[in-house]
């Protein structure tokens, strides 16, 4: 799908939410990774809508837009009410500040300028999401290793996972995470002490220039889970 034709679709939803919604319309904004400008191979738009009543009666004036949204293929917005959201500083600490770092405004007011998370809040969850994500990645690993394109499909789907926990990881400790992921990668494997080497057949994935094939077992893919486990070991002890 075009880039433009996106930018179009998303600022008519947006319209249709204005009105829809009215006054109690808090805020609207893109987030993730078509801000960032990263995925190229997942033009899907992240979109945040923040109301004052996010009750039932408040969603069923949204449903007919969200709808046409959906059945275009497109993903639902995150609806919650402004007291939800400031609620959930403690709770989505990553999910907050990847958005505060990487969202356009498109409607309402920048919730971001008055809202803070606690650095031991950050911590609590990136440890909890790092050992769950490094759980399930041994799962499929132990089911894939013996596939060389199942193998493959894992790395280049899970690598952007582990590149938000990238992101917190290098946060909580006070630095600014880089934009482009070979750098990330680069940051991180200098704080968490794992080889960067681990990470660069997921990084040409994510590249233009395509690496060659996974095979069944191929050390690739055990190194890079190696060196998630290393990074999860680190972030125990953060």
């Amino acid at each position: 799908m075009a880039k433009r034709n996106i930018q179009e679709r998303i600022a008519a939803l947006a319209s249709e939410i204005q009105t829809a919604a009215g006054d109690n319309l808090i805020a609207l904004f893109v987030y993730g990774a078509m801000v960032r400008e990263e995925h190229p191979h997942d033009p899907h738009p992240d979109i945040a809508v923040i109301l004052r009543d996010a009750s039932a009666a408040a969603l069923d004036q949204l449903g007919p837009a969200i709808a046409r949204w959906a059945r275009a293929g497109e993903r639902p917005p995150l609806i919650m009410s402004e007291l939800s959201w400031r609620a959930s500083t403690d709770v989505f600490p990553i999910e907050i500040e990847e958005m505060r770092e990487a969202h356009t405004l498109l409607r309402g007011r920048d919730l971001f300028d008055d809202l803070t998370t606690d650095p031991e809040d950050l911590r609590r969850e990136l440890e909890r999401e790092a050992r769950g994500k490094l759980l399930q990645l041994n799962v499929h690993y132990a089911a894939a290793v013996e596939d060389g394109r199942a193998l493959a499909d894992l790395l280049r789907e899970s690598v952007k996972t582990f590149f938000v926990l990238f992101r917190a990881a290098l946060r909580l400790a006070g630095r600014t995470p880089p934009a482009k992921h070979a750098t990330l990668v680069q940051e991180t494997a200098k704080l968490a002490g794992f080889d960067p080497s681990a990470f660069t057949w997921p990084l040409a994935q994510l590249g233009a220039d395509k690496p060659a094939s996974l095979a069944a077992h191929d050390p690739v893919g055990a190194t890079y889970v190696d060196a998630l486990g290393r990074f999860v070991a680190y972030v125990d002890q953060a």
